[in-house]
């Protein structure tokens, strides 16, 4: 009867442990970029959660003034004109945080 109680425990746990182990955590692809880093694959699209002030805010502390016409997209990118290096470009950011001039 022990056995049967010890094999029943062990069944029970075992799922739990199996999910576990398939959990990936992606060390490239962080869920928000930070100042130091950069997804190389940027911009990603996705689901963004960033709004518009946080957008503005983050894309000015990367360096961009005058920040105009800032729209998020269908694919999560914040999209706007701003200036850098007393040039007017073309900014985008995306979920991650991630900005990039096009």
């Amino acid at each position: 009867m022990k056995k049967y109680l010890l094999i029943a425990a062990l069944l029970a746990v075992a799922p739990g442990v199996s999910m576990a182990q398939d959990a990936t955590n992606d060390a490239q692809t962080p869920a928000v970029a930070t100042p130091d880093t950069k997804n190389p694959d940027a911009p990603v699209p996705g689901k963004n959660s960033f709004t518009e002030d946080q957008a503005r805010e983050r894309i000015t502390d990367a360096g961009y003034t005058d920040v105009n016409g800032l729209k998020l997209d269908d694919q999560g990118f914040w999209n706007a004109t701003a200036m850098k290096d007393q040039k007017q470009v073309n900014v985008v950011m995306d979920y991650q945080g991630n900005i990039v001039t096009k």
